[in-house]
């Protein structure tokens, strides 16, 4: 099986500035995903689509590759990650480049480490699922989630007020990690599975108390 590995890393991040490079715990954070993809030996290419050059280097200093720059339309703040994937492919067919896989690795996702790309992907595999995502259970039910309204407290979902914890189904929510696919359907395809993950490998990095908590959680995870 041909499978390439996409990391999308676009170089107007605003919250964070310059966040798919900044430092983290030593190297640039977008370093542990290519370190990761190129690790599991699964990948006939690597390869990070970006827009911007300094980017593009730290990229090819770590091993991936930039076979072109992104396009200004899928550079902005509304372009979806499927709108990457799908320039990407387009790229590769038109280089008559055809992978049977794509993993799609985000930038700053310095948890994902080679055995869970391997472990997902033969997931996938055996139950033919269209793609596959890493995903996460609620550790309190959002069932029961409350609403503030002018200080007052209520349920959102009334009917759960009095059903117990572990009468309730288990929800999960996006790891936000990876997205392994079948090349052809991408991420357009309705036959998605989940591979459940520890609540200890999901952190997301939006805001600078995020990108604090996240290192601590990695020097915890691998006794730093």
């Amino acid at each position: 099986m041909k499978n390439i590995c996409i990391i999308p890393a676009r170089g107007g991040s605003k919250r964070i500035p310059r966040k798919n490079i900044k430092d983290f715990l030593g190297k640039p954070i977008i370093a542990y995903s290519i370190e990761a993809a190129l690790n599991s030996g699964l990948f006939s290419e690597v390869m990070v689509s970006t827009d911007d050059q300094e980017i593009a280097e730290i990229a090819i200093k770590y091993g991936a590759k930039v076979p072109f720059m992104r396009s200004l339309t899928n550079a902005d703040d509304y372009a979806t990650l499927s709108d990457v994937i799908e320039e990407v492919k387009e790229y590769y067919i038109e280089h008559k480049f055809i992978f049977d896989n794509i993993c799609c690795i985000l930038a700053t996702a310095p948890f994902v480490n080679s055995h869970l790309i391997d472990q997902t992907y033969l997931f996938m595999k055996r139950n033919s699922f269209d793609s596959i995502r890493p995903v996460v259970q609620f550790s309190s039910p959002p069932q029961r989630g409350l609403e503030l309204k002018n200080g007052a407290l209520n349920f959102v979902n009334p009917e759960y007020a009095k059903t117990r914890t572990q009468e309730l189904e288990p929800i999960y929510y996006d790891a936000g990690l990876f997205y392994w696919m079948n090349f052809e359907v991408g991420l357009k395809g309705t036959n998605k599975g989940g591979f459940v993950v520890s609540e200890r490998l999901a952190q997301d990095i939006d805001t600078e108390d995020d990108w604090e908590m996240a290192e601590l959680k990695f020097k915890l995870i691998n006794n730093a």
